[in-house]
Order: structure tokens, then sequence, then C-alpha cells
């Protein structure tokens, strides 16, 4: 099994980048939001106690939101692998995530950062919110603010996984296929490292 994070501020083509290495390695993309909304939906108890949180507009704990990742792990046993998207956002949800893996005798293999200015993704999220809808993708104030608070929390999360010489840094500036090209040649190249 081969497991991934990728990374990246918003705007930096995680969403677009996801969607391409999934197809290509037969991943299953594991988004906490995508998680959380389908445990509400489905009236689960985990979704119903994040709803709880949620309605109060706290965040959800993280024993919560490893208890959803613990059971779209167990409901996928059969995929090539998981890529993470938006978890871990804190060293404390890595050092969790890193403990359930390994009770399932796995583990992650590689953190995949994309870097890209903030001249750029200030540029990027204006053109995408003038077609999305998305209002915070309007101001930006709230954009700045936004890879702000991504810098301020991840920071520590790619330190987690620095430690374990498991974190690697992509341009994310270029063509959508020059950056996949990028992530792929880092995959295949840890993928035979570790005989994936």
């Amino acid at each position: 099994m081969f497991n991934l994070i990728l990374f990246g501020p918003p705007g930096s083509g995680k969403g677009t980048q996801s969607e391409k290495l999934i197809a290509k390695y037969h991943l299953k993309h594991l988004s906490t939001g995508d998680l959380l909304r389908s445990e509400i939906a489905a009236k689960t108890a985990l979704g119903l106690e994040a709803k709880q949180f949620m309605d109060k507009g706290s965040l959800v704990p993280d024993h919560v939101v490893i208890g959803m990742i613990n059971d779209a792990l167990d409901k996928n046993t059969d995929v090539a692998g998981f890529l993470f998207d938006g978890f871990p956002r804190t060293a404390v949800q890595a050092e969790e995530l890193d403990k359930l893996l390994n009770e399932k005798n796995t583990c992650i293999d590689i953190m995949l950062a994309l870097e890209v200015s903030e001249d750029e993704l200030i540029k990027r999220l204006i053109k995408r919110g003038e077609t999305s809808g998305r209002s915070d993708d309007t101001n930006e104030q709230i954009i700045i603010a936004r890879i702000a608070e991504y810098h301020k929390k991840t920071a520590s999360v790619a330190d987690h996984y620095q430690k374990e010489k498991k974190v690697m840094m992509i341009k994310g500036e270029g063509s959508v296929e020059e950056i996949f090209n990028a992530l792929c040649e880092k995959i295949d190249f840890i993928r035979k490292q570790n005989n994936c």
C-alpha cells in the first residue's frame, strides 16, 4: 500500500493534481471535508458528533476526524493506497495518523508539498473566485489571511515528516502537466525505493 499526503496552500493546484494522481496510481482520495459531509449525511454516530461542533462554529476534534479516517481505511482495504488531502493539519494530527496507520501495518510514504509564490496564489484565487462563486476567493485580504493561516498551522506537519525524511517540495508553478510530471517523478522514485 502506498500512502501520500499532498500539501499546498489555497490556490496551489492541489485539487487538480489530486485528481490526476488518483487516476494514475489508483489511490483512494481521503479528503476530511468530504468525509465529514458524507458522515453527517449518513447520520453516523461520528457524523452527528461532528455536526454538533460544526453547528457551534467550532473545529471538529481530532478524535472524531481520526475515527472517520479509521472507518474509511477499513472500508477500502483493497485499494493501492491513499492520498490524504487536508489532513493532517497539525503535528498532533500527524502523530495520530501515524499511530492509526501503524496499527494497520502501513505508513505515510511521502509528503509532497506544492510551493507557489504568494503573488501567484492571490492571482489564481481571485481568478477562481470570478467563476467559482466562492466569496472567500474574491477578497484579497481574506486570501492573504488564509495563506498565512496555512503556513502557520502546517509548518509543524512538514517538520514532523521532515524528521523522517519524507517531505519533498515541488515547484507548483508552470503548466498543469509540468507540475504533474514533477509529482509523478518523486512518487515513482519513492515507490521504487519502497518496492511498492
